[in-house]
C-alpha cells in the first residue's frame, strides 16, 4: 500500500505542504529583511535534505541520490521533516491546518506499513 499511486500522491502533497508551511513560518516569525531570507532559504534547505538522502532501491523513490543511507535513518528523516512542517503550522498559529496536516501524515504512514517494514529491513 505504501507505493499505491494515491498514497504516493498524498506523500507528494505532504512534501509540498511541508515546504509551504516552513516558508510561511519563516515569514510570520521574523521581521524585516530576515523574514525574506527565512521564507526562501528554510524550505530550500529542507528540500535539499529531502532529495539528498535516500535508500538504495527504494521503490517509492528513484533511489538515485548523492547520499545512500539506511532505511531507518531515512524514515527518521521523513518523520522529522513532516513533524517540522506540522510544528511550523502550529507556531504560525495555523492550528486547524496543523491538525489536518498532522492527521494526513499519520494517515499516510498508517497506509505505508509495508514501506516502513521495508525501510527498517534495509
Amino acid at each position: 500500500m505504501g507505493s499505491h499511486p494515491l498514497n504516493l500522491f498524498l506523500r507528494f502533497l505532504l512534501e509540498i505542504s511541508t515546504l509551504a508551511a516552513i516558508s510561511f513560518w519563516g515569514w510570520t516569525q521574523h521581521e524585516g529583511f530576515s523574514r525574506w531570507l527565512w521564507m526562501i532559504f528554510s524550505p530550500l534547505i529542507i528540500a535539499f535534505v529531502w532529495g539528498t538522502f535516500t535508500v538504495r532501491n527504494d521503490p517509492s523513490r528513484s533511489g538515485k541520490a548523492p547520499v545512500q543511507v539506511s532505511g531507518a535513518l531515512r524514515l527518521i528523516l521523513e518523520i522529522a521533516i513532516f513533524t517540522g512542517g506540522s510544528i511550523a503550522l502550529f507556531a504560525s498559529h495555523q492550528n486547524i491546518l496543523g491538525m489536518i496536516f498532522s492527521g494526513a501524515a499519520v494517515f499516510h504512514y498508517l497506509f505505508s506499513y509495508d514501506r516502513i517494514l521495508w525501510l527498517l529491513k534495509n
